[in-house]
């Protein structure tokens, strides 16, 4: 039996998507009680009624063809689903996939432009999903004057990671819009999507607030390092908090920076430092840092540019495990 499975998933998410169930099975009663109301919702009912009767019988969440568990992402994006995706038929796979490749496309179109206009900053970054898409999250934009810039990886994989992905590129879009200072955006952020998703669903982040001057805050919701690259020395910046979504409470602390002319951050994702070469050793912080550091005063985009070269060295040019994006942003002089 598959390791996501709703025989395995905490009995959280199984109280989630009863939930769901029902308060589909009531909105579609409720509809079905006016005199113009589509025929074809009693359909629909019947579907919601036979998923909570599996649910009474104990073969919810199965697949009706081989009685394999069905994915938990798939059942929590359409928790009607019966079959698993080695079941579906033709016509369902292409229907599967025209959906992807939809999914693809927003979520490119969400990717911010390759060059920006960044006064006082040079920016570049590279977004690779390991699938057709990607939990990954990467934007910039200018806000008031500055410039945002965020990283981060959502939990989980596939359609359901994407989906918040662009859940939280909405959320700090919007939220940017009301000029608060950073641990507030950052706060009130974390409380958006909590309140928006089911336990066990979270994600780390970078938000960082760059202005002309080279001034920088930073916040580090439970990511990993970023590197701070400048002549003297190769800084990790660690986290500042926890991953957004864990608790309502939670406090997202500042640091401030000061970034000299040619100095750079990078901020990365497991991708980079998850990749393993042919015997299964893994990149690592520690080569990335080593790397980093010998790419010091460098444009943004031959940092990144470099790293991704030796990455796909290190792999023998072996497809990353996992979605991989790197975002560089360095003071012009």
């Amino acid at each position: 039996m598959r390791s996501d499975t709703i025989g395995t998933m905490p009995r959280i998410v199984e109280t989630y998507l009863r939930g769901e169930l029902e308060r589909r099975q009531a909105k579609l009663q409720s509809a079905l009680a006016s005199p113009f109301a589509d025929p074809e919702l009693s359909a629909l009912l019947g579907e919601v009624d036979s998923a909570l009767a599996r649910f009474q019988n104990g073969t919810y969440g199965f697949c009706e063809t081989c009685h394999d568990a069905i994915e938990r992402d798939r059942l929590l994006i359409d928790p009607l689903a019966r079959f698993c995706l080695d079941d579906l038929t033709e016509s369902e796979r292409r229907a599967l996939e025209h959906d992807l490749h939809l999914a693809a496309r927003i979520q490119r179109g969400l990717l911010p432009p390759r060059h920006l206009p960044t006064p006082g900053w040079r920016v570049a970054y590279e977004y690779q999903p390991a699938g057709v898409v990607s939990g990954d999250y990467c934007d910039l934009f200018a806000s008031h004057g500055e410039l945002l810039f965020l990283c981060g990886d959502v939990s989980g994989k596939g359609v359901a990671a994407s989906l918040l992905m662009s859940h939280l590129h909405a959320t700090f879009r919007s939220l940017a819009d009301a000029a608060l200072p950073l641990e507030e955006m950052v706060d009130a952020a974390n409380r958006i999507f909590l309140e928006s998703t089911i336990a066990g669903q979270f994600a780390t982040l970078v938000v960082g607030r760059a202005s002309s001057d080279g001034t920088v805050q930073l916040v580090n919701a439970g990511h990993l390092p970023v590197l701070h690259l400048s002549p003297a020395v190769l800084k990790p910046i660690g986290s500042t908090g926890v991953p957004l979504g864990m608790f309502s409470n939670a406090h997202f602390s500042t640091q401030n920076l000061f970034l000299a002319p040619d100095e750079a951050l990078l901020v990365y994702t497991d991708g980079a430092t998850e990749a393993q070469d042919r015997s299964g050793n893994e990149f690592g912080i520690e080569r990335l840092k080593a790397l980093a550091s010998r790419h010091v005063s460098v444009d943004p985009e031959t940092l990144i540019k470099d790293c991704l070269e030796n990455l796909k060295r290190f792999t023998a040019g072996r497809p990353f495990g996992d979605d991989f994006t790197m975002l560089a942003i360095s003071r012009r002089r």
